[in-house]
């Protein structure tokens, strides 16, 4: 009985001694993949840097610089994935340190550097209405590059316009001109007042073209206020202002006397880009460092709003002025405060029409179909406008 039951039990053992060397010797379970890989160059700053573990999770992690800054990051709940949230840093090494668990709870180390792109240049760039700015309803969206752009498309892909209410408009792109690229964004029609207005330019890390890259992201909030439409008719030697559709001041002004080219007050819709109380004004050989109040800028042409004592007597019945619109200094004086930046300022009635000559801000002379071509992401591409580049003329 005894030899029988030593015989089953030798019938029963099984021999493990292969599969236990063979599970002592493979390797941890848990796999580490990193985007971008380990070792990586040119690496664009704001691409997305993740780190996934599969067959295992993430036991603790962080992305730092070679200065030892970590880069604020964020793990999933699950914690098998783990994302880079801020933009890094141009032409710079970033290292990876951490562990990984795996479901056999064996360890895998994360680890490895990459490195980020060097442009040849970074392109700071500007927009032209601050944050809680109220602008009048004319008011185009500049955005004014300091160097030439070659990738026009991909710019226009990276900006964005919200407004309340919905507002058609169209991004267009001017002649290069004070430093670099630049291109407005305009309503078909003038603004509605009290519209709300959100700019956002997604521009670190965008490949401008030729070796350049965004310097920096840019965004401004701003709402446009009240209408107020000033209506100049030269022939009539008067100009009114008309807020909200209501008159509220009829003024006798004098307007450019029109013998000759350099003094026509161009006809067409200029826009209000800055006022002072008082401004020296030069226009050589005809009068130089004149003081002049109230002086509201309708064009960089020259072409003030302001008050001139010196033409009173002809303001009403004649027009005797090198090109701007002069008013008494008591109706320049009422005028004045109620101008905002971006208010349209009506002009008719001359032989010459305001044009891309006249300076940098002609948006409203453009036709709506003409306009839409001007942007790179339109199909239709219309000619483009030209001119050649005017810095602020001398008063007129």
């Amino acid at each position: 009985m005894l030899l029988a039951v030593a015989a089953l039990v030798a019938g029963c053992t099984i021999d493990r001694g292969d599969k236990s060397e063979s599970a002592q010797d493979s390797g941890p379970v848990a796999k580490v993949t990193q985007t971008p890989a380990a070792d990586a160059k040119n690496v664009n700053p704001i691409a997305p840097v993740s780190v996934t573990v599969t067959d295992g999770m993430i036991d603790q992690i962080t992305l730092a610089n070679a200065n030892g800054k970590q880069v604020t990051g964020e793990l999933a709940p699950d914690r098998h994935s783990y994302k880079i949230t801020e933009p890094l840093g141009y032409d710079a090494s970033y290292t990876w340190s951490g562990t990984a668990i795996g479901t056999d709870r064996k360890p895998v180390p994360i680890d490895g550097t990459f490195r980020t792109l060097a442009p040849k240049n970074t392109v700071p760039a500007t927009l032209n209405i601050a944050d809680n700015q109220e602008v009048g309803i004319a008011a185009p969206v500049v955005l004014q590059f300091q160097a030439s752009v070659q990738n026009k498309a991909e710019v226009e892909k990276a900006l964005t316009v919200t407004t309340n209410p919905p507002t058609e408009g169209a991004w267009a792109w001017f002649p290069d001109d004070n430093g670099g690229s630049r291109l407005h964004w305009r309503p078909k029609e003038y603004w509605v007042p009290g519209t709300d207005v959100q700019v956002s330019a997604k521009l670190y890390g965008l490949d401008l073209g030729g070796g350049n890259y965004g310097y920096t992201d840019l965004t401004s909030e701003f709402r446009i206020g009240r209408s107020q439409i000033v209506q100049a008719n030269a022939p009539s030697h008067r100009m009114q202002v008309v807020r909200d559709g209501q008159t509220v001041f009829d003024f006798a002004v004098s307007y450019g006397e029109g013998n000759e080219p350099r003094n026509v007050t161009r006809s067409g819709v200029h826009v209000v880009t800055e006022k002072y109380e008082d401004f020296m004004m030069s226009n050589p050989p005809f009068y130089t460092n004149v003081r002049e109040r109230w002086a509201v800028r309708i064009s960089n042409n020259g072409e003030f709003i302001h008050a001139n004592p010196e033409s009173l007597s002809a303001q009403g019945s004649s027009n005797v002025t090198n090109g701007c619109i002069n008013l008494s200094p008591g109706d320049a004086q009422a005028y004045f405060p109620t101008a905002l930046y971006g208010d349209p300022v009506e002009v008719t009635g001359t032989s010459i029409p305001m044009s891309a000559a006249d300076g940098d801000v002609y948006d409203w002379t453009i036709d709506w179909s003409t306009w839409k071509g001007l942007s790179a992401l339109d199909e239709t591409h219309a000619p483009s406008i030209s001119a050649t580049p005017v810095a602020p003329g001398p008063p007129r």
